[in-house]
């Protein structure tokens, strides 16, 4: 990794992951691809406790830490968390990894049901396929965009899904280092790109604009993707995957770049 110059498109640990470079030899460069923003609405949190009086749901499924806590603020706000335990105490609780198993922990939850690891929505699925779930209501913790493939598979079950927002993804306010990556891709000054959220992937595109050129530039560098996902848009854009993390954290992710930036001997 040493003197190769790689670009970083996570927002939240991205300084962090930097710095992780860095130490490696690499030359950061961070550009932000995502934004988290509120997306809860405290009126919908509270109908939605109260429904759950009349139409008690079978199966509540977490998916993310930061929306399982944005969650419990809001029930917080108004009055409702003991309410809303309640319920879960009745029900079947799902998390989708560490992250919402942690945040429903400090809460005293109990989880029923985990996602192996990789944590994707197809460990989500399998946690649950003994589950009959004809007719039953599912309330999903939805992350920063409907999760549309676990909604239809569980309709497709019978299950009336309900997501509630927690957060929505969105391109940083600020994409000039964006932009400025974009720039460096196509002039080939980038070595490689981490990438660790599917949404990056996009934001990037919609970023860039020049879809073909983008896409080909890409090609031209190694792309290490963080897991399955964020491996399914890259491809869906044409991208090629040179390595994935596994398991699909940051250090398996920077030892799989590291050991593709390596010399051939």
């Amino acid at each position: 990794m040493r003197g190769k110059r790689i670009a970083i498109l996570e927002s939240r640990l991205g300084k962090e992951l930097a710095g992780l470079v860095a130490k490696r030899g690499g030359i950061p460069v961070h550009a932000p691809a995502l934004s988290e923003l509120p997306d809860l609405d405290p009126k919908a949190i509270a109908a939605l406790v109260d429904s759950l009086k009349k139409n008690p749901a079978r199966l509540f499924i977490f998916q993310t830490g930061v929306g399982t806590r944005a969650l419990f603020a809001a029930t917080d706000s108004l009055g409702l968390s003991d309410v809303f335990s309640a319920f879960l105490e009745k029900a079947i609780v799902c998390v989708r990894g560490p992250k919402p198993t942690g945040a429903l922990r400090a809460r005293k939850v109990r989880i029923d049901r985990s996602a192996a690891d990789p944590f994707t929505t197809r460990e989500v699925l399998d946690s649950l396929k003994d589950l009959p779930l004809q007719g039953e209501r599912v309330i999903v913790q939805r992350f920063g965009t409907l999760n549309v493939e676990l909604d239809r598979a569980l309709q497709a079950r019978g299950a009336e899904v309900s997501e509630i927002p927690t957060y929505r993804w969105s391109l940083p306010k600020d994409t000039e280092p964006l932009e400025n990556l974009v720039a460096e891709l196509l002039g080939g000054t980038i070595d490689a790109v981490a990438v660790t959220n599917a949404e990056q992937v996009r934001n990037l595109f919609a970023v860039g604009k020049v879809t073909v050129a983008l896409k080909d530039a890409m090609n031209r560098t190694v792309v290490a993707s963080i897991g399955p996902v964020a491996s399914a848009a890259l491809r869906e854009a044409g991208v090629n995957v040179s390595v994935e993390a596994s398991p699909p954290k940051l250090g398996p992710l920077l030892d799989a770049l590291e050991a593709a930036l390596k010399p051939a001997s």
